[in-house]
């Protein structure tokens, strides 16, 4: 069956250590892989050069001014896509300064640190993103992962002063009810923008940024609020409504981001979860926001308290991705195109590698 799934650098082996960009593109398309070593338990060497195929494919699509700017129906999201290529080009290993694509990675920061605006903090180029809050969550993520790898002293105090404003307009932008919306001076708040805000800030917060307590508490308070009594998480808290199995994904991720392992919302989504995706009908599960839900419930598996969840998901979902890669390395991505389904995918899968605090057990 097809289960539509939803999600500290190390160095490379062989040689100096480091591969050309080059050398490692021409690795992939030969099915070779010189990536991070050993392999981990449970990645097959299918996996291992699926995901060196879409590294390549994320370093050959990158633009000159470091961004990513494949679009599909849902409109344009730059610096969204940017982070989120970014992300998984160091869930593969690199960093700014270590691995084949560490000149990728340096682009990518480079450019998401012009698109941050140094007076009211948000990251977004506003004029392009028709949801800035999106960009905004998702930089957030990158640029905190960055920032502990960042070994130029002058780069890192950049990032760290951006990281600071961008966390004091993320907690000014929380509605009422303590959720978030697609722009940062709406009033209303959704589950999935609220998502992205929270795993930023729990990143800035490993990263030593100061994030207020109570930021993340009524946070913590609105998914709590979404929540159905069959388990699951609904749209938009105050209101009411189904069950999204991809946003119950989310919640699961962030509330686990929050340290509430043991959250009781956080087992009863888990348990809501692992019924949907056992059940006969898992191809109707996420309707259409594979690469979305692929993304969150990677990780909700990952972090599980119970292994056994990992270890009965992770070799499906090998299964599943390496089954829908593309000739060229990419994945297609719930209509807004190949970046977005590349990084998903690659992300979600090097997951066992560990290098991103973010997703580390």
């Amino acid at each position: 069956m097809a289960l539509l799934a939803v999600a500290v650098a190390g160095v490379w082996a062989g040689g100096s250590g480091t591969l050309s960009p080059a050398d490692a593109r021409a690795d992939a398309q030969r099915g070779e892989v010189r990536g991070p070593s050993p392999r981990p338990a449970g990645m097959s060497a299918q996996t291992e050069r699926a995901i060196q195929r879409g590294l390549a494919y994320l370093a050959s699509t990158q633009r000159p001014d470091g961004s990513w700017r494949t679009q599909g129906g849902q409109g344009n999201y730059p610096v969204a896509m940017t982070s989120m290529a970014g992300l998984a080009l160091l869930a593969g290993g690199n960093t700014p300064t270590e691995g084949p694509y560490a000149a990728n990675v340096r682009r990518a920061v480079n450019y998401v640190i012009r698109a941050a605006d140094s007076g009211t903090g948000l990251i977004a180029r506003r004029n392009e993103e028709q949801r800035p809050m999106y960009a905004h969550g998702f930089s957030l993520l990158f640029l905190a992962e960055v920032y502990g790898m960042e070994t130029d002293p002058r780069l890192a105090e950049q990032i760290r002063r951006i990281l600071n404003r961008a966390v004091r307009l993320t907690a000014n932008s929380q509605s009422e009810l303590g959720g978030w919306y697609y722009s940062p001076d709406s009033t209303n708040d959704e589950g999935s923008v609220t998502i992205t805000q929270v795993q930023g800030l729990r990143a800035c917060r490993n990263a030593g940024i100061l994030v207020p307590r109570e930021t993340i508490q009524q946070s913590i308070e609105y998914i709590e609020k979404s929540a159905n009594d069959d388990g699951g998480i609904r749209y938009r808290a105050g209101r009411g409504g189904p069950s999204r199995a991809p946003i119950t994904a989310q919640a699961v991720a962030s509330l686990n981001n929050a340290g509430e392992y043991e959250h009781p919302v956080a087992l009863r989504c888990m348990e809501y979860l692992r019924n949907m995706m056992r059940g006969e009908d898992t191809t109707q599960v996420f309707r259409g926001h594979n690469s979305y839900a692929t993304f969150y419930t990677a990780q909700a598996m990952y972090l599980s308290t119970d292994e056994e969840d990992w270890a009965w998901y992770y070799p499906q979902l090998q299964q599943d991705l390496l089954g829908t890669q593309n000739d060229d390395g990419s994945w297609d991505g719930d209509r807004v195109g190949t970046t977005y389904g590349t990084a998903v995918s690659v992300t979600v899968l090097s997951l066992p590698y560990g290098y991103l605090p973010i997703f580390q057990r």
